[in-house]
């Protein structure tokens, strides 16, 4: 049997921490031990330790935007050496012996420490595709290619943004993402929500889901659909998440600027909830206003899992999981216009039935759990200390 040390940048539930959750839980347990050390508590350590996954806190630091000051690096350089340190003796005091790390994002480098305290191969799962600031993706290219046995990416846009920033190709697999097509279905209850929001059961609804950031594109989404609002008057838009701890001014600034919008009291907004299955499923159309390129958004695989259409900017993943047309509408990046006539057409035409059944059928075909962790487990199979 080979353990397998996971290492992750949060405890939330957003698209890497689902993904994770996945994975440890479906890996075949007569094979492969995880064990999963999180930098801080929350919703993911309570699903895993339900799920009867060993799971441990430990408080390293996570690379964020806060560091990127000389104060700053100081401060990540004294955490990282002291975490780490601390991750070895947790695993020398419970006596694991680790096979494998893996590690589920950019964001977190201890893996590279404990590469070269534990002698065992690094496994590292990229899920970002970073463009800015540039001094960071090179460093962070450069780490990978130095440093990772496998670079295990979620999107062939992933891999590109690798390759042509210096990581060698023959470390990189392409390894889709995949959800449970039994929780993310057309046959989810989420009537309840009409009640919960005041909604009319004539109602068009779409919406977006995501981490409110400087990127996700909340503002583009509001600004290029906010004024459909006056052409259909049983149309109702939706903002669905959270910012990060210390970023709360973010979601105060998004409410201001939906109450600057006429006819503001159809647009809905609400912080990160544990129902997204529901929500994926009473939107009829999902919106992907991401303004820098989406690796491969787990939001959008659940989305087409519950049978909905979805509509977005067209970079990243959703270049992989959308077919124009078939099961939604990609629009050129950043053209707030195109997006507006894409959702206005859609309504219109009712397109979004159509590629709703579309999405579901998508999404069995290439995006399934099992294979998913299938191919996890035959790359583990094969690793050699």
């Amino acid at each position: 049997m080979k353990t397998i040390l996971y290492l992750h940048a949060g405890a939330e539930m957003y698209g890497a921490d689902k993904i994770l959750l996945e994975l440890v839980t479906g890996l075949d347990k007569t094979k492969f031990r995880p064990v999963v050390i999180l930098p801080t508590d929350g919703i993911l350590r309570e699903k895993l330790e339900k799920a009867e996954i060993k799971v441990h806190v430990i408080s390293y630091p996570i690379l964020r935007r806060k560091y990127f000051n000389p104060k700053g690096i100081i401060n990540y350089i004294s955490k990282y050496r002291s975490q780490s340190d601390a991750i070895v003796d947790y695993l020398n005091k419970n006596n694991i012996d680790v096979d494998i790390i893996h590690v589920n994002t950019l964001a977190v480098l201890e893996g590279i420490h404990l590469k070269k305290k534990l002698h065992v191969p690094l496994y590292w799962h990229i899920h970002e595709i970073i463009t800015h600031p540039q001094i960071i993706n090179k460093f962070l290219c450069w780490c990978v290619n130095k440093y990772a046995d496998k670079a295990i990416v979620v999107s062939g846009p992933v891999k590109h943004h690798l390759v042509i920033n210096g990581v060698n190709p023959k470390k990189v697999n392409v390894i889709h993402n995949g959800i449970d097509s039994n929780i993310f279905s057309p046959n989810v209850d989420s009537d309840y929500l009409y009640d919960e929001w005041n909604i009319p059961r004539n109602a068009i609804k779409v919406g977006m889901i995501g981490r409110i950031n400087n990127w996700k594109g909340q503002s583009d989404f509001l600004d290029a659909l906010a004024p459909l609002l006056k052409d259909f008057d049983n149309l109702y838009l939706f903002v669905v998440g959270s910012a990060f701890e210390g970023q709360e001014w973010r979601i105060n600034e998004l409410k201001q600027k939906i109450k600057s919008f006429p006819h503001n009291d159809r647009i809905i907004f609400s912080e990160f909830r544990k129902d997204n299955y529901a929500v994926e499923h009473f939107f009829d159309v999902l919106i992907l206003p991401s303004t820098s390129p989406d690796p491969l958004p787990t939001v959008v695989l659940e989305s087409m899992g519950c049978g909905r259409a979805v509509i977005g900017y067209a970079h990243g993943g959703i270049t992989e999981m959308v077919q124009d047309g078939i099961n939604g509408k990609l629009v050129p990046p950043l053209n707030k216009n195109a997006l507006r006539s894409a959702v206005k057409d859609c309504i219109v035409d009712k397109n979004y039935i159509r590629w709703g059944e579309n999405s579901r059928q998508q999404l069995l075909n290439n995006f399934s759990l099992i294979k998913f962790i299938e191919t996890f487990e035959k790359l583990y199979g094969s690793s050699k200390r």
